[in-house]
């Protein structure tokens, strides 16, 4: 039997809006993915030890404050620190353009933005993790 999907929803920083976190979270689940969601105002150690504590294949951080530009960079450090270069990083709220491009530069797998379908994100989650499994067996 395969296992599951397993994804880390994240809320970060002072950020204390998490509908759409919570939304996406019971999207992902009804679609056969393992979801655990880390609450509100968590730091970027607090997310990387949980996403090592919970062995999850991606990472989904919902930003609303316009912190982006701090947390998403700090993640992305810690993950090479402890090893998580494997691990799916994802991101999704307000948050401009230009700055999504930046982060997918800086090694911020996908940017998703307000009003993304569901089915999009679902399908971006399992396609990345189809072609890893593949690269696993090679």
């Amino acid at each position: 039997m395969n296992k599951p999907i397993k994804v880390l929803i994240g809320k970060v920083g002072l950020d204390g809006h998490d509908r759409g976190a919570k939304v996406l979270a019971r999207a992902l689940r009804d679609a056969g993915m393992e979801v655990v969601y880390s609450g509100l105002h968590r730091t970027a150690e607090e997310i990387v030890q949980m996403a090592i504590d919970e062995d999850v294949d991606v990472i989904g951080i919902s930003i609303l404050s316009g912190a982006h530009m701090t947390y998403f960079p700090k993640i992305l450090k810690l993950m090479k620190e402890n090893g998580l270069e494997d691990v799916l990083l994802i991101g999704g709220g307000i948050i401009p353009e230009e700055d999504a491009r930046e982060l997918e530069n800086m090694g911020v797998n996908k940017i998703f933005g307000p009003g993304t379908p569901l089915e999009e994100i679902i399908s971006y989650i399992k396609n990345w993790y189809e072609k890893k499994k593949l690269t696993i067996v090679r």
